[in-house]
């Protein structure tokens, strides 16, 4: 825990962002030496001058051990890069946070999740699909993945804890600030069932800057996202933007060509952009998430398969390539990377990216090699 207080450190430094802390953490490679370095070894390392001066001036201020305490207090999770439980699929994309401030509890069922966006100002026809769609996605063991903003977000998030399944909201502030306030409770309900997640420090307000960042956090945890309704300017679109550069799935709920609250979903359909939804069944079979309770059954098969150990002597803590993985095992690549999707869904590895692997935990037991 004590090198967290250094990614908490340079998350709150202005000026710093994902890229070029992990330009930081490869130079040094650590947080705590890069946070100690000095003025000349920052601009070594690539650092612009304004914000080397920023990280001089953070270290004079904070104290990391207090921010650290701050953390602990609110009851606050922090995940890394190099936390195991950091979701694998956000870890995935480009520009993907360093540090999750989660509440609640993000587990490996929610790989299976799906985005459900929309306008803060849904219509009647808005409001009853997306309670449709968010309430069968739950009760399918699709986690639902949106913003807690009014209007579509909430609705889904709602809509998904009356069907008794997962979800998960991402906001544009920090952990201890819900925005919109009146959302608290439901906030406090979703924590209960899934996880409120946020990458900005604590205390952080709800600015209008924060949010358009914050929807790539949104499609960085699912495998496609829904959008119900959205104007032609509407937040939503931008989710879906950030979607389809993360190579992920687009939906989008059709909707009257004469209201300006389907103008946004009805281009998404009309320029190729999203396929057309009209109900749970279309999410679930483009996703290939119609047998979802069957996946999280064999996450929890015991490896017997001969392949399966023959592998897993050459996996580790650290990042291999399928390829590599190949020539060691020495064995064909359509066996490795068959068998590899397979050990992934009981558990046992995971992708963090370009086709590399590395062990998992599951339930707190980490697979082990003889």
């Amino acid at each position: 825990m004590t090198d967290v207080k250094y990614w908490i450190g340079f998350n709150i430094v202005s000026g710093i962002g994902p890229a070029r802390f992990k330009r930081l953490l490869d130079y040094f490679g650590d947080a705590r030496r890069a946070w100690h370095a000095g003025e000349d070894e920052l601009l070594a390392s690539g650092l612009d001058r304004r914000s080397t001066e920023a990280l001089l001036a953070a270290r004079q201020e904070l104290s990391l051990d207090d921010e650290l305490a701050r953390v602990k207090q609110e009851g606050v999770t922090v995940l890394t890069w190099h936390d195991e439980r950091y979701p694998p699929r956000l870890l995935q994309i480009h520009n993907s946070p360093s540090i999750l401030y989660v509440r609640g509890e993000i587990m490996p069922q929610d790989e299976w999740a799906v985005a459900v966006v929309g306008t803060r100002s849904a219509t009647t026809y808005g409001r009853q699909m997306v309670g449709e769609i968010a309430g069968d996605l739950g009760r399918s063991g699709i986690t639902v993945v949106s913003g807690l903003a009014r209007g579509i977000d909430s609705l889904a998030h709602r809509a998904t804890l009356r069907a008794g399944g997962r979800t998960i909201a991402v906001l544009g502030s920090g952990i201890d600030v819900i925005y919109p306030r009146e959302h608290a409770d439901l906030a406090r309900k979703i924590t209960e069932r899934g996880a409120v997640v946020t990458e900005y420090p604590l205390g952080t307000k709800p600015e209008a800057g924060n949010f358009p960042a914050r929807n790539r956090i949104i499609s960085g945890l699912s495998l496609g996202t829904l959008v119900v309704e959205a104007g032609k300017r509407s937040g939503a679109l931008i989710t879906a933007d950030y979607a389809l550069e993360q190579n992920r799935e687009v939906f989008a709920l059709p909707g009257d060509a004469r209201s300006g609250k389907s103008q946004g979903t009805n281009r998404l359909i009309q320029d190729g952009a999203a396929k057309l939804v009209m109900g749970v069944t279309d999410i679930l079979e483009e996703l290939n998430l119609t047998l979802v309770e069957r996946h999280q059954e064999v996450r929890t098969a015991v490896p017997e398969d001969e392949k399966e150990a023959q592998i897993l002597q050459h996996i580790s803590a650290e990042p291999t390539h399928v390829d590599e993985i190949g020539q060691k095992a020495n064995l064909p690549i359509s066996q490795v990377t068959s068998t590899l999707a397979m050990m992934e869904l009981k558990g046992m590895v995971r992708q963090v990216g370009g086709m590399n692997y590395v062990l998992a935990r599951e339930r707190g037991v980490e697979y082990a090699v003889e």
